[in-house]
């Protein structure tokens, strides 16, 4: 079984998730869309693989706005289209922050920037604690969605939804992935750094609360990859039909 992992940066690692599924006997495989040397100028061009050839996807996080069409739009657009297309394929999919705002784009909602930025770990308010804990788990996110029409809201804070369920696609707006490894990565980037300070974070602090936190949100993280393949990666298959690119012109014309 082939799992492809999408990473919109140079900085995407799965930590458990990667772990977890390669416990299931999953292959992980990576597609980078933009590379370092293109951090700061991201539109570029991709060469997306057959996202139907694979058993699972993992639209990852991302720096950049799942709206900004002007800024990334020459590999926005397609991820999108394709995404949705291996949805109603029926091919699994495991959307995390950014790559779950693109799922509910993508299923008919919409994104759009936060009245204040989630940065931490943070309970959360769940509908259904056998697939979404209340956990802690790591928030890292501007922006939020609006669930599509015929998801299922599994979870939310007072800031942002947090998890739907629609068909085989599970969208998540934490991540499940952050490890302490894995936070380093993302604090590697200065202007990372200034972000979350700019939200009244104490750097050393989330470090000693992630190191805290590691042992039991690893769990967490391995137990909801169990629960996603169990109950959402075999469940029906549930069809966006109305296209992207339809989308897109409506918003024009208005």
């Amino acid at each position: 079984m082939r799992a492809l992992f999408i990473e919109h940066d140079h900085i995407s690692l799965g930590g458990p998730i990667w772990r977890s599924l390669e416990k299931h006997g999953y292959e992980i495989e990576r597609f980078l869309i933009v590379p370092e040397e293109n951090f700061s100028t991201p539109n570029v061009h991709a060469n997306f693989p057959n996202f139907l050839e694979y058993d699972l996807l993992v639209p990852m996080g991302a720096p950049y706005g799942a709206y900004e069409d002007d800024r990334i739009g020459n590999w926005l657009k397609p991820e999108l289209e394709k995404l949705k297309e291996a949805h109603n394929e029926g091919v699994p999919i495991l959307g995390i922050c950014f790559g779950g705002q693109l799922m509910a784009r993508a299923l008919g909602g919409s994104v759009a920037r936060a009245p204040k930025a989630e940065v931490g770990w943070y309970e959360i308010e769940s509908n259904d604690t056998t697939l979404i804990p209340t956990g802690p788990w790591f928030e890292y996110h501007w922006d939020r969605w609006t669930t599509p029409k015929g998801a299922t809201e599994i979870a939310k804070t007072a800031g942002a939804n947090q998890a739907f369920v629609m068909g085989r696609t599970l969208g998540l707006q934490f991540h499940p992935e952050v490890d302490p490894e894995v936070l380093e990565a993302w604090l590697s980037r200065q202007s990372g750094c200034v972000e979350i300070t700019g939200e009244g974070v104490d750097l050393d602090l989330l470090r000693k609360q992630t190191k805290e936190l590691e042992a039991s949100s690893n769990k967490r993280a391995s137990d909801l990859v169990d629960t996603f393949l169990r109950r959402v990666a075999t469940s029906e298959v549930v069809k966006e039909q109305v296209s992207i690119r339809s989308k897109l012109a409506e918003q024009v014309s208005k």
